[in-house]
């Protein structure tokens, strides 16, 4: 009988013992999470869409720093498998983060956006200045490098579903 390839660990299983290394961190993290869940409304947001903006951003920072401990090989794979499993980290945007183009992915709805285009902070600000310089009837052939750089830093989107400021992987 061929064995299973199914991973015999469960929400419930203990912690692996490579999980030490890295749980002061993720502890942090969860403390920093709890406390932007119970923040209220008014005190940090002006809209109900921007309410969840630094939850977004905190589960991408502890999702990048498990990224980076397992790519470090300071945790295994059965340590990642069980962060899955505790919800720690989310598996989607780690899925991404593997993929080509990428790498500097902000969150899971900026890909997903359902057949309407991309999400403003997947455009790379590049393509973003060159629209911005046809609109005002300008050649961007004429413009001069160092102008363009300083231009490109004044080009400040921010996206609606989770706050980003940019995460094409040519920025």
């Amino acid at each position: 009988m061929p064995k299973s390839t199914k991973s015999k660990l469960k929400k419930t299983s203990p912690a692996p013992p490579d999980f030490a290394k890295i749980q002061p961190v993720i502890q942090q993290y969860k403390t920093k999470l709890r406390q932007a869940q119970l923040t209220p409304l008014t005190q940090t947001t002006h809209s109900t869409t921007s309410s969840t903006w630094p939850i977004t951003k905190i589960l991408h920072q502890c999702t990048r720093y498990v990224s980076e401990m397992h790519a470090q090989h300071k945790i295994n794979d059965a340590c990642l498998e069980w962060l899955l499993l505790q919800d720690y980290v989310d598996g989607a945007l780690l899925k991404k983060w593997r993929k080509r183009g990428y790498e500097k992915l902000c969150c899971v709805a900026c890909v997903n956006t359902g057949g309407s285009g991309r999400c403003v902070c997947r455009v790379p600000k590049v393509e973003m200045l060159r629209k911005h310089q046809r609109a005002k009837n300008e050649d961007a052939d004429d413009e001069s490098k160092s102008k363009d750089k300083d231009e490109i830093r004044e080009i400040d989107v921010e996206c609606v579903t989770c706050g980003c400021r940019g995460c094409a992987s040519t920025d």
